[in-house]
């Protein structure tokens, strides 16, 4: 791999090593571009704790560390400051106004819950439910719209089990209007890495007779998966079945430019 733009710290409550300890796998690796891109923390009210990303008072810190390494390896690899981001209508607009203070180079999209995360479905979980694929879909979809966003992070998370044609027509359209914004779609290798339910075969598929670009991630919440051959290996071989366009690197789109 020439470039990996998704990468944890610890900072999210399930991610594990210090910092230098995933750019150091990187320079191991040979990869020639390291993006953090850590869980971000989102403007909730104050009763409500997320529980899988950065608190609101770790940004700064987060901030300074990875340009304090991006200072120190200037000479090893390119790193990058981005944040992996649901698009939550009710908070996103604050979550622009948070980071503009800040030098954040790039979001991923990852809409990991649908609505605004409160109390509503979480994507990953197995369901039958169309209404719960329309909706994650329909809010990609918006997401990318906003043009805020410099790739969509394992656009297979939705976990539906329903009927399989529904499945290809509403992923189609998302895979349509993912290539109409030229975004690239991303094979998850932490998905490939535990066996999860994704990389979903049937999406990819889509995806391919669609011609959509798409980009590796490792998705990295711990230093030794920033750099994983095997599992780069059963990526190739997907993108072989699939004919997917596979692109190495991809350019950053600043969410304050939009």
């Amino acid at each position: 791999m020439k470039a990996n733009y998704h990468t944890h710290t610890w900072r999210c409550m399930h991610a594990v090593g210090e910092e230098k300890e995933y750019v150091e796998r990187a320079i191991e690796g040979g990869l020639q571009i390291l993006g953090f891109s850590d869980h971000t923390p989102y403007p909730f009210p104050d009763n409500y704790v997320s529980g899988m990303r950065m608190r609101m008072d770790q940004l700064e810190d987060y901030v300074d560390t990875v340009l304090s390494l991006k200072a120190e390896y200037r000479n090893e690899i390119e790193i990058h400051l981005g944040l992996e981001v649901e698009y939550y209508p009710a908070y996103f607009p604050q979550l622009l106004d948070v980071i503009a203070d800040y030098p954040v180079e790039y979001f991923l999209l990852a809409q990991h819950h649908l609505g605004n995360e409160m109390n509503d479905f979480y994507s990953g979980s197995e369901t039958k439910n169309p209404e719960h694929l329309e909706r994650y879909v329909n809010q990609v979809k918006e997401a990318m719209s906003t043009g805020c966003f410099t790739y969509l992070a394992h656009p297979d998370l939705i976990h539906f089990t329903g009927e399989k044609a529904l499945y290809e027509d509403k992923m189609r359209e998302l895979c349509r209007c993912a290539k109409a914004q030229d975004l690239p779609l991303e094979i998850n290798f932490l998905g490939i890495g535990d066996g999860r339910h994704y990389p979903n075969e049937a999406f990819w598929k889509i995806a391919g007779e669609e011609h959509c670009k798409v980009i590796y991630g490792a998705d990295a919440h711990k230093p030794e998966t920033v750099f994983c051959p095997q599992v780069r290996k059963k990526a190739d071989q997907l993108v072989e079945k699939y004919g997917l366009l596979l692109t190495e690197t991809v350019p950053l789109r600043n969410p304050k430019n939009n």
